[in-house]
């Protein structure tokens, strides 16, 4: 795909000289959002994707869809890449009112936006709920696509409102009905977090709430996944505040552990009939097992705390490799991919829901494509009672552990399959997802850092999770 390149670049009619323009306030505004995935990393220049005018700027307003690649010196021993690519939404008024002060980018000195302010539009109710009419409507909008489900009914006056506590991506909620989900940092392909549900809508299974729209972007051959539209669980917990409101409480979460449990079960069988699965062989289990032992060893070198613990770390892949080695085999198939008690809801009725399967944005799309094991989520699941545990005041590790037990029992009910009847698989996936938390904490979070090490410790001396 072509992209026109801006480096300081003069500003020129059309969509570059629009990218020059925002070149200056961009590379100030971008790398303080929540979602900006290069921190640490000065930015260098922007590429521009694609543009497309939602709205002609007038005095009261105008509105920009803008795909932007930001480019950015290479971390140290990272690949090679043509940075990030962005989606923004860019508002354009004479003056904000005080209202809108919170989403200010900056003032415009020269281009075809001199003399504007432009402002991140999210927080901007009318081009919130100019989304929503293109959905409706299922607009086309140059490049752009606005689509949905024709059986279910998106009905206009919607109040749109931003939800603040994302960091990947953004979120308007309409009216207490709708979700619409926009990706911050776009890749072109299939996007889990709309592939999945919908596979899942086509099995009845209400774990997850069906797509009702989704955005698109055709461009030069390639689509991207812009935007998922679903129904918003009213009322619904987030299953990290809630478990961490029992702990505080001193109060059982068993049984919600057991309900989360049976919820997982659920959309893994259902995942299973809706798309391929594969089995694991000695070669794939090796490659698994080689993965794991790479990541290990990449971690060490970034968090030299995890040195005197890699030899036990390093066991738990090379006994999963052995059991290979045997001729035991294994079926992966697609999964969550970044399970946790962050990405469920309890409705007020009891009801658990699994949301956002995009899978660790970190991965590349294929890799996060890929059939797994299902013990990969149940890894997450189990790594996240411990963190809830963990961070408590006082910690309390017994409470992780009876969540724990009460989850794989639950899974076990609706499964067949308990999965701490492979030790070693579940071993394995959840040492490998203790050495990423290393790594995030003490590259993002430090003060979180004793969290995971805390595991780490444990694991090594236990040799068992």
């Amino acid at each position: 795909m072509s992209e026109a390149v801006i480096r300081n670049a003069p500003s020129s009619p059309g969509s570059p000289g629009l990218l020059a323009s925002l070149d200056p306030l961009l590379r100030e505004w971008l790398p303080r959002q929540r979602w900006f995935a290069g921190k640490g990393r000065p930015v260098t220049g922007f590429s521009l994707v694609a543009a497309t005018e939602l709205v002609p700027p007038t005095a009261k307003l105008g509105l920009y869809h803008l795909l932007v690649r930001a480019h950015q010196p290479l971390a140290l021993g990272s690949a090679t890449h043509p940075g990030d690519c962005y989606q923004l939404l860019i508002g354009v008024r004479e003056a904000l009112p005080p209202r809108l002060a919170p989403a200010l980018i900056g003032h415009v000195d020269e281009g075809p936006l001199a003399g504007h302010t432009v402002y991140e539009a999210l927080h901007d109710p009318r081009p919130a709920e100019l989304l929503l009419e293109a959905l409706r409507t299922q607009a086309r909008i140059g490049g752009l696509r606005f689509e949905r489900d024709r059986r279910q009914e998106i009905r206009d006056g919607l109040v749109p409102r931003l939800m603040t506590a994302e960091q990947s991506n953004s979120s308007i909620v309409y009216g207490d009905t709708f979700i619409l989900k926009l990706m911050r940092r776009v890749v072109p392909g299939v996007n889990p977090d709309l592939e999945l549900p919908l596979a899942l809508a086509r099995e009845d299974c209400a774990r997850v709430p069906a797509p009702t729209g989704w955005i698109r972007a055709e461009l030069s051959g390639e689509s991207y996944v812009l935007g998922v539209l679903q129904p918003f669980v009213q009322g619904a917990s987030d299953g990290w505040e809630l478990a961490l409101r029992e702990l505080a409480k001193g109060e059982d979460f068993a049984a919600e552990a057991r309900a989360l449990g049976r919820a997982t079960a659920e959309v893994h069988t259902a995942l299973a009939r809706a798309l391929p699965t594969a089995t694991l062989g000695h070669p794939q289990l090796n490659l698994l097992a080689d993965g794991m032992i790479e990541r290990l060893e990449a971690a060490t070198q970034a968090v030299p705390a995890l040195r005197p613990y890699e030899a036990g770390l390093r066991s738990a892949f090379t006994a999963l490799a052995d059991l290979a080695a045997e001729g035991r085999t294994w079926t992966a198939q697609r999964v969550h991919g970044d399970l946790h008690l962050g990405q469920c809801l309890r409705s007020p009725a009891g009801q658990w829901s699994l949301i956002d399967f995009e899978g660790e944005p970190s991965k590349p799309l294929a890799e996060r494509r890929m059939p797994q094991p299902p013990a990969r989520d149940i890894a997450g699941m189990l790594r996240s009672f411990d963190y809830a545990a963990l961070s408590a005041d006082p910690p309390s590790p017994g409470w992780a552990q009876t969540c724990r037990a009460a989850y794989c029992s639950g899974y076990a009910e609706v499964s067949g399959v308990d999965p701490r009847t492979d030790p070693v698989l579940l071993r394995a996936c959840e040492t490998d997802k203790a050495i990423y938390e290393v790594v995030y904490e003490a590259r993002h979070r430090p003060d979180w850092l004793p969290v995971p090490m805390a595991a780490i410790e444990r694991y090594v001396a236990s040799d068992q999770i």
